[in-house]
This record gives C-alpha cells, structure tokens and sequence, in this order.
C-alpha cells in the first residue's frame, strides 16, 4: 500500500452518541500514568502487544474535541497499479514544537493531553514520541488494509501505541509470512501497544465491518534512529 503526496480537506458530517458511562463534553482527561491492569501478549519472532482497557478516562470528551477541531483531510493511496482515495480521515501533528497558548489550539495545536499520553508512554516504553496522528473511521466501510508501519519495519524493533476513541472496531493482526493471526476489540479509552519486531515481522488492519459507529484512532510514533 503506497499512500501519494495528495491530500484533500474534508469535514466530516457524523452523528455520533457518546457514550452513558462517559461524563461526556465537560468532563476532563485522565492518563493512568501506572498502567495499572496492563496486560503483555508475546507474539512470534519477538513481536508483542500490551493492552491496557480504559487507560484514558474522559474518552467521549476528546472523540468531541478531536472531531471538531481536527483539519480533517483525505489522501490517495496507490493499490494494485490503480490511485484511490483512503478509506479513513486522516491528521498529523509534530509534538518536537513547544506547546502554543491553550487558546491557539483550534489554530493547528493538538489537545495538551494528547502531549500528556506522549510524556507518559516515552517514560513507560523508555523512547520519545515526537508525532502523533489521528485516524477517523466514519461508518464500517471506513477501513485500513493490512500493513505494517512504513519507517517502523525497516527496524529491528519499534514501538507504535493506539488509543481508541469512540465506536468499538475489530483490530487484527497477523504475521506478515502467514499464520494464526490475533484480534483485539478495543473499547474506547482502550490503549494498544505494539513493540519489539511487530511492525517489521506481523501486519495489522481494521477490517471493514458490516455497520459501525464512528471511531478514532490516535497513535503514537518514536524517533527513529538513522
């Protein structure tokens, strides 16, 4: 999968119910920054998994605050000799800029508890996550094939970490020479983490789904040594 340059603004047009168990808009964030209840599933060749459920409370509050002040955009993906648009809403921010002021954030700045997650998964994973990207899945034909990180299975190992926001969708992987694959249904505030050689020895994907609700997935890269 070869995503090109080109990329679209697009806003998004969802209805979307957060959740009864969520204290909604005017709630505020909460990392577990012990990871209390992580759990670590060894895969093979030394790829591995940590899942840590509800690992950010508040998770309603940020699917309302990322859906709205997100520059949304959509880029083309080159599959099979044919140019086609992503499946998924896609944006990127640098966190190696200094924080703007709290009221520049609708100007381009992530949330501050985005650069929170950041802080408290370079101190558990001992790296520094210098981008994090967000991924928005409107309905269940919203979709990602299967994939390993571009720049991460160049290396002997790496570290990519998910927090899921909103709708529960189906998150599989599989080794990347074939076998028994393993799926996780990450509910929101649910964190996943993938480490040692997964993104270079197993693939991942979020299959479509006959009908789902709106999601959003914000991930976390490291620096990559050269």
């Amino acid at each position: 999968m070869f995503y090109s340059s080109y990329a679209r603004t697009v806003a998004p047009d969802l209805a979307w119910q957060p959740s009864l168990f969520d204290a909604g808009a005017g709630a505020s964030y909460e990392v577990d920054i012990g990871f209390h209840g992580m759990r670590r599933h060894a895969l093979s060749a030394g790829a591995w998994v940590d899942h840590r459920p509800g690992w950010l409370r508040g998770a309603d509050a940020l699917f309302e605050r990322l859906l709205e002040l997100t520059p949304w955009s959509r880029r083309d993906i080159r599959m099979y000799e044919r140019v086609l648009p992503e499946p998924r809403l896609t944006h990127r921010w640098s966190l190696q800029a200094p924080p703007a002021a709290a009221a520049e954030e609708a100007a381009g700045e992530p949330p501050p508890v985005l650069r929170t997650m950041a802080r408290a998964l370079g101190e558990r994973y001992g790296v520094e996550f210098t981008q994090v990207g967000v991924n928005l899945y409107r309905d269940g034909d919203d979709s990602v094939a299967w994939h390993g990180d571009r720049v991460a299975r160049e290396l002997p190992s790496a570290v990519v970490a998910l927090v899921s926001l909103g709708a529960v969708r189906p998150f599989r992987l599989r080794p990347a020479g074939g076998g028994t694959g393993v799926g996780f249904l990450p509910g929101a505030g649910d964190l996943l983490v993938m480490g040692g050689s997964c993104q270079r020895t197993w693939q991942h994907a979020v299959p479509k789904v006959r009908a789902a609700g709106p999601r959003i997935s914000v991930q976390f890269r490291h620096v990559h040594p050269r």
